[in-house]
C-alpha cells in the first residue's frame, strides 16, 4: 500500500517537473504558465496530487482570492497562493475573473496612473480587490465600491510586465 502511494507520489513529482519544464503553455487549456486566476468558490480543497484520491493538505476559504497557476492536469490545476502555499485545485473552482491582494497597509490610490492625481481611497493590506486595466507601472484596481490606480509593484496578482486593457 505505502510503496503504490510513493510510486503515485514519484509520478506526480515527474509529471510536475515534466508540465513545467515542457513549455510556457498549458498541455490542456493552451493557456500561458505561469498565469493569475481567482478563487470562483468560498471553500477549495488543496490536494497533493492532480485526483480525488490524493490527500487533501488544505482548504482555501476566501472566495476571490488571486492565485497562481503553475501547472494543468486534465481537470486540475496545481496553483500557490502569496505565500507560495498551494497544490492541486478542480479547475472547477477557479475563475479567470482577475483579482489582486494589496499588499501595503492603507495604499492610496488615485483617478489617474500618477502619484500626482488626486487620491480617490486607500485600501487596507490583505485587500482582495477586482484587477482592471493595468499600464506598464500602474493598475486600476476597485473594492468595496471604490476605485482608482495603484502602483503594480504593490499587487499581488499581476505580472510585473503584464498589461491590460
Amino acid at each position: 500500500m505505502a510503496l503504490r502511494h510513493l510510486a503515485a507520489a514519484a509520478a506526480v513529482t515527474l509529471l510536475t517537473a515534466t508540465v513545467c519544464a515542457a513549455e510556457s503553455r498549458g498541455p490542456v487549456t493552451n493557456l500561458p504558465l505561469p498565469r493569475y486566476v481567482s478563487m470562483k468558490a468560498a471553500t477549495g480543497n488543496v490536494r497533493r496530487g492532480p485526483s480525488l484520491t490524493h490527500k487533501i493538505d488544505w482548504v482555501f476559504k476566501r472566495r476571490g482570492m488571486p492565485l497562481e497557476i503553475t501547472a494543468e492536469y486534465g481537470h486540475w490545476r496545481r496553483v500557490q497562493d502569496r505565500d507560495g502555499a498551494g497544490g492541486w485545485v478542480h479547475y472547477a473552482l477557479l475563475s479567470g475573473v482577475r483579482t489582486v491582494l494589496v499588499e501595503e497597509d492603507m495604499l492610496t490610490v488615485h483617478a489617474r496612473p500618477d502619484t500626482r492625481a488626486p487620491v480617490t481611497a486607500a485600501f487596507e493590506l490583505g485587500v482582495v480587490a477586482r484587477l482592471g486595466e493595468c499600464a506598464s507601472d500602474w493598475c486600476e484596481i476597485s473594492a468595496g465600491g471604490y476605485s482608482g490606480w495603484a502602483p503594480k509593484k504593490k499587487l499581488w496578482g499581476v505580472a510585473p510586465d503584464e498589461l491590460r486593457e
